[in-house]
């Protein structure tokens, strides 16, 4: 055969194994696995509780100016989280995407709501951020692009919420990058929150979910039942307070080094918590004994040694 046809076939080959646009296709529902983060995810994190958070002093400030019982008010009800919770929350993910129904093109990918986060439009037909004066919203704005099998996505104007989710801040100011790839039945979401008001270094998390073939999750959509605010505190009724806690009052601030150990400092986060180096500082750390709280027998990865009551030791 001429070798000149033998190499036009090959590169033919090549060509047609190789796709034009995404590797991967993320439609699918997908379900959380619990094994990453859980007391966090899932329960929640302790009320003063920054350890691993790049806050700066405004956002140690503002934080330790939390309290719970803003919840409670009107106003304080009914928020979302931004779509950084995608990573944060203990939920399964629904994806999709839409097409033009003229052109065939891929418009966008969507990725489902859930009670406490809006639906998120990936938008990959090339339009523009809006102006940095646009009005913010809980599900931002995000435009993605592949970069060989990764989508990678960008969103701004996401509306000042929380980080974590004990007050911990990020502003309005926030931009968040993802990066999301597919490895056959398992999901990988990388993402990357930078805040200039409250963060001295960006806040990066990862979090892996697998194809539910069956598609058994409940994922909120039409599900739960609408939010309606109410004055919870009868203060809300009669006058204009709004809980909070004044500089050095926070009632929380020593919880954790009073049940772990964990010195204050560290507590209070900063970005040099977020590495493994940080646990040279602590040279006189002395960890406590295995935790129980939020662990049943055999709970997040805790073994179960049965000693009649059920109880890990």
């Amino acid at each position: 055969m001429n070798p000149y046809r033998v190499g036009a076939l090959v590169l033919a080959g090549m060509l047609v194994s190789v796709p034009a646009f995404a590797q991967f296709d993320l439609t699918g529902k997908w379900a959380s696995r619990s094994s990453q983060d859980a007391q966090e995810r899932g329960p929640g994190p302790d009320p003063v509780d920054y350890l691993g958070l790049p806050l700066n002093d405004e956002g140690r400030a503002r934080a330790l100016s939390y309290n719970y019982s803003m919840l409670s008010l009107p106003d304080g009800q009914c928020g979302y989280h931004t779509p950084f919770y995608i990573v944060l929350g203990p939920f399964g993910l629904h994806i999709w995407n839409e097409f033009d129904p003229v052109s065939a093109k891929l418009v966008a990918w969507k990725i489902g709501a859930w009670v406490d986060r809006d639906v998120t439009t990936i938008w990959m037909d090339g339009r523009p951020h809006p102006s940095p004066n646009a009005p913010r919203t809980y599900g931002g704005f995000t435009t993605g692009r592949w970069e060989g099998n990764t989508l990678v996505t960008t969103t701004t104007h996401m509306k000042a919420t929380q980080i974590r989710r004990n007050g911990a801040p990020v502003s309005d100011q926030a931009t968040m990058t993802m990066y999301v790839f597919r490895h056959g039945d398992l999901l990988t979401i990388r993402a990357v929150m930078d805040d200039p008001v409250y963060f001295s270094e960006p806040l990066v998390r990862s979090r892996v979910w697998a194809l539910d073939p069956d598609g058994n999750l409940n994922l909120g959509n039409g599900v739960a039942s609408p939010c309606e605010p109410i004055a919870e505190l009868p203060v809300a009724d009669s006058a204009d307070i709004v809980p909070h806690y004044l500089p050095g009052q926070n009632p929380f601030v020593k919880e954790l080094t009073e049940r772990h150990n964990i010195p204050v400092e560290a507590v209070l986060g900063g970005a040099e918590t977020m590495y493994p180096e940080y646990r040279k500082k602590l040279k006189d750390y002395v960890p406590p004994a295995i935790c129980k709280r939020y662990c049943g027998c055999g709970g997040l990865g805790v073994p179960c040694i049965e000693d009649g009551t059920g109880v890990p030791k």
